[in-house]
C-alpha cells in the first residue's frame, strides 16, 4: 500500500499511540452513550447517538470511516447494523477487532486509507465519519464515500471545526507563541495532546465540499465555543453554558464553534 507523506506520518503516529492503548482490552466497554444518549445533551458525541438511536439500523449496512479502536463500530453493531469499519493503522484495527470479539459482535474490519477504499460501489446504507475528515484529503475521501454509498444513504459527520476567520486568530503570533502554550496544559492536562502533525480543523469551505454530495442536510449543530479552547471539557457546568450560548447565538454559531455535527442523505 503506497502511502503519501501525510498518510505515512499519520500511520507512524497512531502506531506509536496504539502501543499505549492495549489496556482498553482490560476495561469494561461502556454502552451508556446508546442506553442514555440524551444524558449529556451539551456534548456532540452523545448528541450524535441521540440521533442514531432514533433510526432503524437493524440490517442496514453501515461504514465507520477511520474507526480507530472501534468504539463507534461496536455501538452501531449493538444497534443492529451490519458494520464494516476500517482504519489506516493496523495496530488500531487489531485492538478494535479484539474488542469486538470480546463483546461477541460480528464486525468486518479492514486496513486501508480513506482516500482509496476497496469496497464495492453503492454498498452502504449508512456512513459515519467521526474525527477523521480533518486527518484526510477531503475531496478524495468524499469522492470515495460518495462512490461506496447507496443512493439516499445516510451520512453523519462529527468533526472538529473552526471558521477560517477564527482560525486566523488562533494561529496569530500572539496566540501561537504566548497564549496557547500557557493554555495547553490547562486544556489538555500534562499528557501529550492527541494532535497529529498533519491534522487541520475543518473550515466552512471544507464543510461546503463535504455537504455537496448530499441531497438534503437533515441537521447541522455547532458545539464548543469556549470549551476545548479556553475551558477544558471536563467541567460539565461550563460545557452546558457553552452549548446554550451557541444555541442562543445560532446565527453566528458557525463563526464561534469549535465542533460541528451534521447529517444528510447522499444524492446520486
Amino acid at each position: 500500500m503506497a502511502l503519501t507523506e501525510r498518510q505515512a506520518s499519520e500511520l507512524a503516529y497512531h502506531r506509536e499511540r496504539a502501543r499505549t492503548q492495549t489496556s482498553i482490552l482490560n476495561q469494561p466497554f461502556s454502552w451508556d452513550v446508546i442506553n442514555h444518549p440524551s444524558r449529556r445533551w451539551w456534548n456532540a458525541y452523545w448528541q450524535m447517538y441521540a440521533y442514531l438511536v432514533t433510526l432503524n439500523l437493524k440490517g442496514k449496512r453501515a461504514l465507520v470511516v477511520g474507526c480507530g479502536y472501534g468504539e463507534d463500530a461496536l455501538r452501531l453493531a449493538k444497534l443492529g447494523a451490519d458494520v464494516y469499519a476500517f482504519d489506516l493503522s493496523s495496530d488500531s484495527v487489531s485492538i478494535a477487532g479484539a474488542l469486538a470479539e470480546r463483546e461477541g459482535l460480528n464486525i468486518v474490519f479492514a486496513v486501508m486509507p480513506a482516500e482509496t477504499m476497496t469496497y464495492d460501489n453503492d454498498f452502504f446504507d449508512v456512513v459515519i465519519a467521526r474525527d477523521i475528515l480533518h486527518h484526510v484529503d477531503i475531496p478524495r475521501t468524499i469522492n470515495e464515500i460518495f462512490r461506496v454509498s447507496k443512493c439516499d444513504a445516510l451520512f453523519l459527520a462529527n468533526e472538529i471545526y473552526s471558521h477560517s476567520f477564527t482560525d486566523k486568530v488562533r494561529h496569530s503570533i500572539l496566540v501561537e507563541r504566548v497564549i496557547y502554550p500557557r493554555m495547553q496544559t490547562f486544556i489538555y492536562g500534562r499528557g501529550k495532546p492527541y494532535i497529529t502533525e498533519h491534522e487541520r480543523k475543518l473550515t466552512e469551505q471544507d464543510i461546503q465540499k463535504i455537504v455537496k454530495p448530499l441531497r438534503k442536510v437533515v441537521f447541522k449543530k455547532y458545539f464548543n465555543f469556549l470549551v476545548t479552547r479556553i475551558i477544558p471539557d471536563r467541567y460539565d457546568y461550563f460545557s452546558k453554558i457553552d452549548r446554550l450560548l451557541l444555541i442562543l447565538l445560532r446565527p453566528i454559531a458557525p463563526f464561534l464553534a469549535g465542533r460541528i455535527l451534521f447529517s444528510g442523505h447522499i444524492k446520486k
